[in-house]
């Protein structure tokens, strides 16, 4: 499964391309789902375009999104967006759209509390678990783990010489994750390197401009259906 990462906390600063918009949003994962995407990650923003649960982005930019698509609609729930956890369990129970999905980062304070309410409200748990963190030993003692709809084994390694060797740890540290999907991703410079292990692994994967805003040859990405069109031809190439 290729999931398209939108934006991500990334902004204005980081060009043009990034879609900041419902609309932006919404034309960009219609794009990449004619590329070939078959899921979507993305951060709802606020006007001044910082990431946001406030339950009006929320709904605009699901509301957006879904009138392009019909495919599964995922959200954040990252503490960049909102760092005081009761505040987010509080806007996640006062959403008037719900998305199909929503991350959590096992890392992070609060985490099992904003699990609970997005399970409470029928909302799947993507559970994050980054590498460089105890996110992993949490999640394993987690009386939610079975519960959740898949574990997204996030490599914050940038180099692309040792993201594949961080790779292995992190998946070596999150195990048998209750016999939940894993779906492996890179950041930055180690993107591409770990996107072709998570293909070498049989496992699913995620790209678009939150991970990366270049293409495999280093040239700089235009879209995230440019991305997505790129990844599905690296993996077409590869032997499991």
């Amino acid at each position: 499964m290729m999931q398209v990462c939108v934006n991500g906390a990334r902004g204005a600063g980081d060009g043009a391309l990034i879609p900041l918009s419902p609309d932006a949003m919404a034309e960009s994962v219609a794009q990449a789902v004619a590329a070939g995407a078959r899921d979507v990650h993305v951060h709802p923003k606020s006007p001044c375009g910082q990431d946001t649960l406030a339950p009006r982005a929320v709904a605009a930019t699901l509301e957006a999104v879904r009138a392009v698509t019909s495919v599964p609609v995922g959200v954040t729930t990252g503490s960049w967006a909102e760092p005081d956890p009761d505040k987010r369990v509080a806007d996640i129970r006062a959403w008037t759209v719900l998305p199909d999905h929503a991350s959590v980062n096992w890392h992070e304070q609060g985490a099992e509390a904003v699990a609970a309410a997005l399970l409470d409200r029928g909302v799947g748990v993507e559970a994050g678990i980054w590498s460089g963190t105890d996110g992993g030993e949490r999640f394993a003692a987690s009386a939610l783990g079975p519960r959740v709809l898949r574990v997204l084994a996030e490599v914050m390694d940038p180099d692309p010489g040792t993201a594949r060797d961080s790779a292995r740890a992190l998946l070596a540290v999150i195990g048998a994750a209750y016999g939940r999907p894993v779906l492996l991703h890179g950041e930055e410079g180690g993107t591409w390197p770990v996107l072709r292990l998570s293909g070498r692994l049989g496992l699913a994967t995620r790209i678009g401009l939150e991970d990366t805003l270049v293409l495999p040859d280093g040239g700089r990405a235009v879209s995230n259906a440019q991305l997505v069109s790129a990844a599905l031809s690296v993996l077409s190439t590869l032997s499991p």
